[in-house]
């Protein structure tokens, strides 16, 4: 299309997924509340859902994957692209904030109404908290380690080098997966539950949602990965990547705060588990 008009800009055809996608998204919200409330037929109504949403991410970043092939994503176009890709990440930054600023609400100023939490924090309800120094640390090494890793592919791909960028892309997803892996055996292994207290639920839903945030990611960067083998991407024009690679550091950079102030300053002077 960009070469048989006068202007910069991608003008889109009429498509369907962005209905079916918000269809899918009141259908997934619908069945969640249904889920919640423990309702009748709350799996079929999430089930549609969250297949309307996978086939509508899949179709409709596909068609973004073809239009930048076909030359369609012109240099205002990509600009534009980063544009949003930033207010993505900005909304993102915002959505933690709020999951910060929960935590130290109620680190700062714990409740004395309930007796779980006895006005102290952590509360008087956990017996001991994770030990920051062990699995937790680990993890932010490999997620470091994993920044370096998604830096050298795009170093490579700049440069022309394909080799360096499959090989940075593998390890990155690598690291991503074992990450994962890790928390999920961290979770298993927590000495305290998710409700009951403002620690366990502040704790679960940050550190929770970052896990999901690493999931989204590594999916991103396979994504690049299986472009890569088909000979996507060029050093001029790889925005796909380009968008994966601020992600990842993202959720590197998200990761820290949530180290320091979840996992070491939150759990200051409460017993250790383990």
């Amino acid at each position: 299309m960009a070469g048989n008009v006068n202007h910069d800009y991608h003008i889109l055809e009429p498509d369907i997924w962005p209905l079916i996608g918000a269809a899918s998204g009141l259908t997934f919200t619908s069945g969640m509340v249904l889920f919640m409330h423990e309702m009748a037929n709350w799996h079929i109504v999430l089930g549609l859902g969250i297949a309307g949403l996978i086939a509508t991410f899949f179709s409709w970043f596909g068609n973004v994957v073809k239009e930048a092939q076909r030359g369609d994503h012109t240099p205002v176009v990509q600009l534009h692209l980063r544009y949003g890709m930033i207010l993505f990440i900005a909304s993102e930054v915002m959505f933690f904030v709020g999951w910060f600023w929960a935590w130290f609400d109620f680190s700062l100023f714990p409740s004395t109404l309930s007796e779980a939490v006895g006005g102290q924090f952590p509360p008087k309800a956990i017996e001991a908290v994770m030990d920051p120094f062990a699995l937790p640390l680990l993890n932010t090494l490999i997620l470091l380690c994993s920044g370096t890793t998604v830096t050298w592919a795009h170093h490579s791909l700049i440069h022309g080098d394909r080799d360096g960028l499959k090989k940075g892309l593998w390890l990155t997803v690598i690291l991503g997966v074992l990450f994962t892996s890790i928390q999920a055996y961290e979770y298993m292994h927590a000495p305290f539950g998710f409700g009951g207290n403002t620690y366990g639920s502040g704790f679960y839903m940050a550190t929770g949602f970052h896990g999901f945030h690493v999931l989204v990611g590594t999916i991103f960067l396979i994504v690049c990965l299986v472009r890569a083998y088909k000979g996507h991407f060029t050093p001029r024009q790889h925005f796909g990547f380009e968008a994966a690679a601020w992600y990842w550091h993202f959720v590197d950079v998200v990761w820290l705060f949530l180290f320091v102030v979840v996992y070491i300053w939150g759990g200051w002077g409460a017993p250790v588990h383990g």
